[in-house]
């Protein structure tokens, strides 16, 4: 049986595509930069803005988020101007009439509940997939999906160190839940590998990376959306 199509755009290596192919569907990453480590089915290299949407069954989205990180107030960040795309993605993928989803950090501008004009929204978390990191993303989506149960973080790190007790998720930490100091700074790269479920990329890939697990729970919903059968 032929696999549903999937269009990654702004793919990376590719976490986000490793967990559609799992849920089921051929995936055709686009980067606008080279990608030797893509993981997925086909890659094009080009702009994502302007990558032709026909063709496909599902497409997601995870635009660069310096623009919307934490990190952009930092003293030495301040005065960089990153591009700000969500608003022109979401645009071109509400226009292109097939289930879509958008990734991104914390502070993006997307939806985090069902809102107006079939819009929904969720937030992840490797907590909820019994994964050792948090790694928090928001995802918006054309498709109705629950809110996975969002358990209290057990670890947090504070200025790239590993502090023992519990933390309120309300503070908006992302972090690796790793006992030995695993950060957000990627010290081991292979104990961060398996945290991530992740085993293909480098240190810098795997910190623009999102788990596989996320996509797979998202896909199975996009899944479920187009009706098509994957077996």
């Amino acid at each position: 049986m032929t696999r549903p199509r999937l269009l990654d755009l702004f793919c990376k290596a590719g976490g986000a595509t490793r967990g559609y192919q799992l849920a089921g569907f051929h995936v055709t990453g686009v980067d606008i930069d080279p990608q030797p480590n893509y993981c997925g089915d086909a890659f094009v290299q080009a702009d994502a803005l302007d990558f032709p949407l026909d063709g496909f069954d599902a497409i997601h989205a995870s635009p660069p988020c310096q623009g919307y990180s934490r990190m952009r107030h930092l003293p030495w960040l301040r005065d960089r101007e990153y591009p700000l795309l969500i608003d022109p993605v979401r645009e071109r993928l509400q226009a292109a009439g097939v289930p879509w989803a958008i990734e991104n950090v914390e502070d993006a501008p997307l939806q985090r509940a069902a809102g107006l004009f079939g819009v929904h929204g969720v937030l992840l978390c490797g907590g909820m997939f019994g994964l050792p990191i948090y790694r928090h993303r928001p995802f918006e989506s054309s498709v109705q999906m629950p809110q996975p149960q969002h358990r209290r973080h057990e670890h947090v790190i504070q200025r790239g160190r590993m502090l023992g007790g519990r933390a309120d998720v309300s503070r908006g930490i992302t972090t690796w839940q790793q006992e030995g100091g695993v950060g957000d700074h990627m010290g081991n790269i292979d104990r961060a590998r398996r945290a991530m479920g992740i085993d293909w990329m480098t240190r810098d890939e795997l910190s623009q990376a999102i788990p596989p697990a996320y996509t797979e729970w998202i896909g199975g919903h996009l899944l479920a959306a187009i009706r098509i059968p994957t077996r």
